[in-house]
């Protein structure tokens, strides 16, 4: 049975990159050698700070959306595993 990962790349400029894939090796080489998106290109280099595995790429690609969602400060409290700090990023969206 096949894999399915999502990973977040942080950049030279800070910011984060989520993705998807197949086959995590074989992107990481493919973001390094320019040859997908131009956004990871062009602020190379870059650094591999969060993957998981999903069952299938339905799931991958769901959470993918999700997480793209989310801001930056969420992305970061998610990476470092602050589940506490995600939590209250996550109260402040729904906040009226």
């Amino acid at each position: 049975m096949n894999s399915f990962y999502i990973y977040i790349l942080e950049c030279n400029d800070s910011s984060y990159y989520v993705g998807h894939t197949d086959n995590l090796e074989q992107r990481l080489e493919q973001h390094l050698l320019g040859e997908t998106n131009s956004y990871v290109s062009s602020r190379k280099p870059f650094k591999l700070v969060w993957s998981e595995p999903f069952e299938n790429r339905d799931d991958a690609k769901q959470a993918e959306k999700q997480i793209k969602g989310w801001s930056r400060a969420k992305k970061k409290a998610f990476i470092n595993q602050d589940f506490e700090l995600l939590k209250q990023l996550a109260k402040k969206k729904f906040k009226k």
